[in-house]
């Protein structure tokens, strides 16, 4: 399995590029800013896209993927229960003092348990709402892309629209760490972390 993480933006939001070993074919998680150094690193690896899934849809995680998409002519897809993040991109992008941008076009919605196949690879959908209504974790066999549910020694925030902090507790308590401890962990912000690292030591889990 090949990994590529490239922090974007104002935010430095990690945007991932996910391949098997064997196969050019990748999943693009959260292309949300300088779509130029996501093309080159693409290139650079000899890597195809094939779909854009977002963790949520925060103006960090969304800001340029319109012009993801437009370049690489590939789907992208959301979470329906973000769809009013998504629709406000404008919004957001005003509040934080962001250019402004297109919002892109959904070309179909993912829920709990829906199933993909990449290379040699299958990977799923889990809702764990609480950050966002429609965030979700995207799960592949010892490894989970969280965005910005879980962090290293922290969680995600909970006051910005319709966050809810019981809601992302619950999402990770019964979602995240029921995985076993050697799981990879991969958020939105910072370093790689793992279930039973943040088990036994992040504080709002205790």
């Amino acid at each position: 399995m090949r990994i590529h993480t490239i922090p974007v933006g104002p935010f430095e939001m990690n945007c991932y590029l996910v391949a098997d070993d064997r196969n050019p074919q990748c999943l693009v998680i959260d292309p949300g800013d300088e779509t130029q150094r996501l093309i080159d690193t693409i290139e650079k690896n000899n890597l195809v896209p094939e779909r854009i899934i977002n963790t949520h849809n925060h103006v960090d995680h969304l800001l340029r993927v319109a012009e993801f998409k437009k370049h690489y002519k590939i789907p992208f897809h959301i979470c329906e229960k973000d769809l009013p993040l998504l629709e406000s991109l404008q919004e957001q992008a005003l509040l934080f003092g962001l250019d402004e941008t297109e919002i892109p076009e959904v070309d179909s919605f993912v829920k709990d348990g829906d199933e993909f196949q990449l290379g040699d690879l299958t990977y799923s959908i889990c809702e764990t709402p609480g950050h966002s209504p429609g965030s979700i974790c995207i799960f592949f066999p010892g490894h989970v892309f969280v965005g910005d549910v879980l962090f290293q020694d922290s969680i995600g925030r909970t006051d910005l629209y319709q966050g809810d902090y019981d809601q992302l507790i619950k999402s990770i308590k019964e979602k995240l760490l029921v995985l076993p401890d050697d799981t990879i962990v991969y958020p939105g912000h910072g370093p790689t972390t793992t279930i039973g690292q943040e088990k036994k030591y992040n504080p709002f889990l205790k």
